[in-house]
């Protein structure tokens, strides 16, 4: 399957250089001069992936990524920003951004952006569904037959790479997961990944799970190694985990 690129930036040098290079590799490429009719567009037009500019006359890429979400659109979007907008970048990623790329970029890293974000999402897909009964931690559910996370009863809006991520956690509760555990586990792929989709997954997981996102409890990190989920929040577990691995080294 082909997958189709919706490039929407007001810079035609841009949306040439761009659409010629991910045409080249097997992209089919739309674009759009503002972030205006970027809804509209969707109704009639369904991409697999948006490349959105954030500096555009009219609406910028920020309200028109708010406006999406609002809405219940659950589309993967990519954000070019300038390299000095980090409030930009925070912003778009908290409305739920999957990925950005700071001006001026390689057309191939943008290339590698997209097809990392869109194996994420394929990996993340919903099939069959899971026939095992909710998992609980603190306040947390998750349902996986609905593919759901729900705080004391309550669904939390939780995009698919974070649920991906989330249920890669908890069927290896207590475990040190390094990077490229986590990243094969994702994508069903080994090897090394310099981009920051994983960051973004973790990010958010923590923003949602944790009382202090700064402090983790649930989702904790493991200076030099990786990530460990920890089902109570306690505090030594990291250390404990360490200790038992290498007990059973």
């Amino acid at each position: 399957m082909t997958h189709h690129v919706l490039l929407v930036d007001d810079d035609p040098v841009v949306r040439d250089l761009v659409r010629e290079y991910l045409q080249g590799n097997g992209l089919a490429v739309s674009v759009l001069h503002d972030g205006t009719g970027l809804k509209r567009r969707l109704d009639v037009e369904r991409p697999s992936i948006v490349v959105l500019d954030v500096m555009m006359p009219e609406q910028d890429g920020i309200s028109a990524l708010r406006e999406l979400r609002a809405a219940g659109d659950d589309i993967p979007v990519i954000f070019l920003t300038a390299r000095s907008d980090v409030i930009d970048r925070v912003i778009g990623l908290e409305l739920g951004a999957d990925d950005y790329l700071a001006k001026p970029f390689d057309p191939r890293e943008l290339l590698a952006r997209i097809r990392t974000v869109l194996r994420r999402r394929d990996a993340a897909a919903p099939g069959a569904p899971e026939d095992r009964p909710p998992y609980r931690f603190g306040p947390y559910e998750v349902d996986f037959a609905a593919r759901e996370l729900r705080h004391n009863g309550e669904r939390v809006p939780l995009r698919s790479g974070e649920f991906a991520t989330l249920k890669i956690f908890v069927k290896n509760e207590m475990v040190v997961l390094t990077r490229a555990q986590l990243n094969e586990k994702l994508r069903g792929q080994a090897g090394t990944y310099r981009d920051r989709s994983l960051d973004v997954s973790i990010w958010r997981l923590r923003r949602l799970l944790e009382a202090d996102p700064s402090d983790p409890r649930y989702v904790q990190t493991v200076w030099g190694q990786g990530y460990i989920f920890v089902p109570h929040g306690e505090t030594g577990a990291v250390e404990r985990a360490i200790r038992r691995a290498s007990t059973e080294a």
